[in-house]
């Protein structure tokens, strides 16, 4: 399979300039005070972000966590992981809603431990704290500090978010495109983006613009994951 392929999933960085903001411009500026260390951030210590998958909960963490000293933990990580540490300012706690009970009774400690001794904890779920399937006194920690619902893009800004990237580096994409990607492709904004990436590559590659048929074949080349 060509290398272009076999780098199929390397995304560019999860940055929270790489976030297209869309209706979340509060949320933006408060997680640019967080990951500046040197900034104010909240008298509160803890901070909930949900909403729907692909929404860009995980971007958002990832992005924090880059800003460091930072730790991120996830539900396919040990609980031991969710040990406070002195030398960390910062967790980021993705996916609650899919902790273990061990996950969840760590994570409640870890809260304590915050609140207790300083610093942050971010978490992310698909539903706000009160509506979790979490233990209620870890539920009721998430729900201590701010809630933000992340709002996902809309088609149009989707469009116009893509339409940008692609003007800024000099693509031309025939009409249809995009529109296509939103109605056979992954719709979160990361997959767009890569994928926007890897038909700029294929383009340099075969020396053609890009065109309906350069997408559909590159989309059959890689044997992407589509919608049906």
């Amino acid at each position: 399979m060509r290398q272009l392929l076999l780098d199929w999933g390397a995304a560019r960085p999860q940055t929270l300039d790489s976030f297209v903001i869309g209706r979340n411009q509060e949320l933006a500026a408060l997680l640019r005070r967080i990951a500046d260390r040197d900034a104010h951030t909240p008298d509160q210590r803890f901070v909930t972000l949900w909403g729907e998958p692909g929404a860009g909960k995980s971007h958002l963490l990832k992005a924090l966590n880059a800003s460091g000293p930072a730790r991120y933990l996830a539900p396919d990580m040990s609980s031991r992981e969710f040990a406070w540490s002195a030398g960390c300012r910062l967790y980021l706690l993705d996916d609650c809603e899919r902790l273990s009970e061990r996950q969840q009774h760590a994570a409640f400690n870890l809260c304590n431990q915050v609140q207790e001794n300083g610093g942050m904890l971010v978490a992310a779920a698909g539903q706000p704290p009160a509506q979790l399937p979490l233990r209620e006194d870890l539920r009721t920690r998430l729900g201590w500090g701010l809630v933000y619902q992340v709002h996902g893009l809309s088609d149009e800004e989707k469009i116009a978010a893509l339409s940008h990237s692609a003007q800024a580096r000099g693509l031309t994409l025939s009409p249809g495109v995009l529109p296509y990607l939103l109605t056979h492709f992954r719709r979160d904004m990361q997959s767009l983006s890569t994928l926007l990436d890897a038909l700029d590559r294929y383009s340099l590659e075969t020396q053609r613009p890009i065109t309906m048929p350069l997408l559909r074949e590159l989309l059959q080349l890689g044997d992407t994951p589509h919608h049906s």
